[in-house]
C-alpha cells in the first residue's frame, strides 16, 4: 500500500527519480552517448516515439523500423527540428509478418553498422474480432511476441560482436506488461483454440498471454546469454499505466469517462522514463556512467545494471564518427 501511495505521489525512489520524472530528466546526467546506435520498434507515436527523441538527443544513432514509412519519417523531422544534428534512419518493418522481419534484418546487417540496444516496444491491443496474420498467427500474438522473437534472434549476433568489438555491453529491453499475470493455464493450447475459433475470442487474455511470452523470452534468453559468454543483458519491464495510442483507440463514453476519472494517476508519454532496473548486483562494462541510461521503469528478469551519474551534458549530444 504504501509503495503504491508513493508512486501515485511520485515520491523518488533509490535512483532519485519517480513516476512523474521524465526521460528527460532521468537522462540529463548522462553523457554524449554518440558511440551507440539503437533499435526501437514503435517509436512512431507513445513511449517509443519518446525514447528515441530522448536517446537521439543525447547522440545516439537511432534506428526507427516501422510499418508505416511515412509515420516514421514524420517522427525523424519532428527529433530533427529538436535537434538537427540527429542521426536518425527509417526502415520499413511489419512484425505481424515474419517475412518482413527478415527483410528488416537482412537490411539492418547489409548496412554494416554496429547495434549496441535493441528495444522491442512495439505493441498492439486489438479491441475488434479476432484476426489472424499473414502466418495464420493471432495478431496481438504476432505483433507483440512472435514478430519481437524473431527479429532479436536475427541480431543477437550483431550485438554479440558489436560488444565484443567495442568492449561496451549490448542491451535488449522486452516491453511487456503486469498484465501478463492475468492468464492463467497453457498459453499454447488457448493460442490454438482461439486460432481454430474453439472458443470465444477475449482481446485481454490475447494481450495477457502475448505479455506473458515477452516475459518467458526474457527469462530464457537471459540464461542462454549468459551460456554463450555474450557481453549482452536482457530485461523485461512494465513501463506503468500510461496514456498512449493502445489505450486511446477505444473511443465511447464510458472510455472518455475513464480517462478523465484516472487522468491524474495516469503517467503522459514523457514521464515514462529510461530508467534502471532495481534489485541488480553486477556493474555495466562500458556503457557511459549514467543514473538511468536506457531503461524503462521497470520490473526486471535479469542480472546488471548502469553504474552511478557522472557529469552532465547540455543539450542535444553529438555522434562522434569512427
Amino acid at each position: 500500500m504504501l509503495q503504491a501511495a508513493r508512486y501515485l505521489l511520485g515520491s523518488p525512489g533509490a535512483s532519485g527519480f519517480g513516476s512523474k520524472s521524465t526521460a528527460d530528466e532521468v537522462t540529463a546526467a548522462c553523457p554524449d552517448l554518440g558511440s551507440l546506435t539503437a533499435i526501437i520498434t514503435g517509436a512512431t507515436s507513445g513511449i517509443g516515439a519518446e525514447t528515441a527523441r530522448v536517446l537521439a538527443k543525447r547522440g545516439a544513432r537511432v534506428v526507427i523500423p516501422a510499418r508505416s514509412v511515412k509515420a516514421a519519417e514524420d517522427m525523424r523531422a519532428r527529433i530533427l527540428g529538436e535537434c538537427p544534428g540527429a542521426d536518425i534512419l527509417v526502415l520499413h518493418l511489419d512484425l505481424s509478418s515474419l517475412a518482413s522481419v527478415r527483410d528488416f534484418a537482412r537490411r539492418f546487417l547489409s548496412l554494416g553498422l554496429p547495434l549496441d540496444l535493441l528495444i522491442n516496444n512495439a505493441g498492439k491491443f486489438s479491441h475488434g474480432q479476432l484476426a489472424l496474420s499473414e502466418d495464420g498467427v493471432e495478431m496481438t500474438f504476432a505483433t507483440n511476441y512472435l514478430g519481437h522473437f524473431l527479429l532479436t534472434k536475427l541480431l543477437l549476433g550483431k550485438m554479440a560482436e558489436t560488444a565484443a568489438a567495442t568492449g561496451v555491453q549490448g542491451r535488449i529491453v522486452n516491453v511487456s506488461s503486469s498484465v501478463h499475470g492475468w492468464f492463467s493455464g497453457d498459453w499454447a493450447d488457448y493460442l490454438k483454440l482461439v486460432t481454430r475459433r474453439k472458443i470465444p475470442y477475449d482481446a485481454t487474455q490475447a494481450y495477457a498471454v502475448s505479455k506473458l511470452a515477452n516475459v518467458l523470452h526474457t527469462k530464457e534468453l537471459a540464461a542462454r546469454l549468459q551460456e554463450m559468454g555474450a557481453d549482452v543483458t536482457v530485461n523485461c519491464v512494465h513501463p506503468g499505466i500510461v496514456r498512449t495510442r493502445l489505450n486511446r483507440d477505444r473511443e465511447g463514453l464510458i472510455t472518455d469517462l475513464v480517462f478523465v476519472l484516472l487522468s491524474k494517476l495516469l503517467k503522459t508519454i514523457p514521464q515514462v522514463r529510461l530508467r534502471r532496473p532495481r534489485a541488480t548486483r553486477r556493474c555495466t562494462r562500458g556503457w557511459p556512467v549514467c543514473p538511468a541510461a536506457t531503461w524503462p521503469t521497470a520490473t526486471r528478469l535479469s542480472h546488471r545494471r548502469p553504474p552511478q551519474a557522472a557529469a552532465r551534458p547540455r543539450g542535444c549530444g553529438r555522434r562522434r564518427r569512427t
